[in-house]
């Protein structure tokens, strides 16, 4: 289970997303998103899904490395679709006591689950097709007018970036500490809620020992190397919007355009 979470890693392929500029492809994550938690209906979530598939369709990455990123979160998926049956209106279809299973609590279920799948398909878009590296720089200079009020915005875009290239290998990390306790005759599939939670903490400690150790290792070789935070510091490669670049938020204003009008036109969920 924790070997199949993708969330972090990069990987390296000849596209059109991997060309975009980093700074286009965090806005274009964000336009998504918007549109997914404003869709009111499934005309218009169709299409953000569908405005989604094309950047996973142009960034040629295998789809099953992005169904592989959605393994993780299918429990979270399950579970917030099983509460939207419950707590839907309308006639029942459905009872038993105070639980009650309505048409209007069927078609929620299936909008929430579809919005939250298509989330993390968008940030897999973005993680899979822009290095670490990218990522910093486009964080940096979309937060640059914030450095006038005083905000370390380089730090702040070099520890989030740090942050999300360690999952991966504090995961890593953790899949050999367990597979180690176990050839050591740990038992973490058996028993009681609470006795699988005793069981993590063999794992638990060396596991903080091994990020506490790699952090110390990271800033040793930082300092080593006369890092001093973002303060005159220059760009091997400087950002620059393509042509590409702009066709492509060309589309993306027809396509709000659509999703205006649909949202408009149709009746939202749960509503007659």
């Amino acid at each position: 289970m924790i070997s199949d979470i993708t969330l972090g890693q990069y990987f390296p392929q000849k596209s059109l997303m991997h060309r975009a500029d980093p700074r286009m492809k965090i806005c274009l994550v964000i336009y998504a998103i918007v549109l997914l938690f404003v869709a009111g209906n499934f005309a218009s979530l169709a299409l953000a899904v569908a405005y989604i598939g094309l950047g996973m369709a142009l960034s040629r990455i295998p789809l099953k490395l992005y169904l592989k990123s959605l393994k993780p979160i299918l429990f979270l998926v399950a579970f917030t679709s099983v509460l939207n049956i419950f707590y839907g209106t309308g006639e029942p279809l459905w009872q038993w006591g105070i639980l009650r299973v309505t048409a209007n609590g069927l078609i929620t279920c299936v909008f929430v689950a579809v919005r939250i799948v298509a989330l993390i398909l968008a940030s897999s878009v973005l993680t899979f097709t822009t290095s670490p590296t990218q990522l910093t720089d486009a964080i940096e200079r979309l937060l640059k007018p914030l450095s006038k009020l005083g905000v370390p915005i380089h730090e702040f875009a070099m520890m989030m970036t740090i942050a999300l290239r360690f999952v991966p290998t504090l995961l890593e990390e953790t899949d050999k500490i367990m597979a180690a306790q176990k050839a050591r005759g740990a038992d973490m599939e058996s028993g009681s809620l609470a006795q699988r939670i005793r069981a993590l903490v063999p794992v638990l400690i060396p596991l903080f020992v091994s990020a506490f150790r790699r952090a110390f290792d990271l800033a040793t070789a930082m300092e080593s190397r006369c890092y001093h935070g973002g303060e005159g510091r220059t760009k091997m490669k400087s950002l620059s919007f393509g042509r590409s670049d702009w066709m492509v938020a060309a589309a993306s204003l027809a396509a709000l355009a659509a999703f205006v009008a649909l949202n408009l036109l149709l009746p939202a969920v749960g509503r007659p």
